[in-house]
């Protein structure tokens, strides 16, 4: 069976600290000697920019790690994508109940700064959406605005008997009416 693209999936791999970059470089060179690009897509540590204070009283930034200790690799789950991880030198196995991989859900993606998931809206100013998650799932309203920056979405929803109501949800908990 040929696995295509969109089985791709985010998933973590535990390393021995300070042993990040070697797994992830190591991972890389396997998957460039192999040609398995497709299988393995990418490996990243993520990192944020941090102003230090060195002693002499100036100021320098650095990149460091937010998850220490951690790989995220983009791959398709194979027994032959598993054994490359797993048997990286660092890396200690996947996280997961009993280190069995559990891929992360886009929201996971995005919210732990891995990667940013473009999402494509099918509504607009005007549309009438209908609310999929959350305490107001199944409520309908109409499109108000649309926030690109903070991926929000203003609604103007009716409840109790008429009243109505200008709620803000994320861009995924709300659904065009077709």
């Amino acid at each position: 069976m040929i696995k295509t693209s969109d089985e791709l999936k985010w998933y973590v791999a535990h390393t021995i600290t300070e042993y990040e970059n070697k797994v992830k470089d190591s991972i890389e060179k396997i998957v460039e000697n192999r040609g398995i690009s497709h299988l393995i897509a990418d490996v990243r540590i993520p990192t944020q920019e941090v102003v230090e204070e060195k002693e002499d009283g100036t100021k320098k930034v650095v990149q460091r790690k937010i998850y220490p200790g951690y790989v995220f690799v983009k791959m398709i789950m194979t027994n032959e994508t598993w054994y490359i991880v797993r048997n990286t030198r660092g890396c200690t196995g996947f996280v997961g109940p009993g280190s069995e991989p559990v891929p992360l859900s886009d929201r996971e993606v995005e919210r732990m700064g891995v990667e940013t998931v473009e999402t494509e809206l099918n509504y607009s100013v005007g549309d009438t959406v209908r609310i999929n998650e959350g305490s107001m799932e199944g409520f309908m309203g109409e499109v108000l605005e649309i926030n690109k920056d903070r991926k929000t979405v203003s609604v103007m929803v009716t409840m109790f008997g008429g009243r109505e109501m200008q709620v803000e949800f994320d861009f995924r908990q709300v659904e065009p009416l077709e």
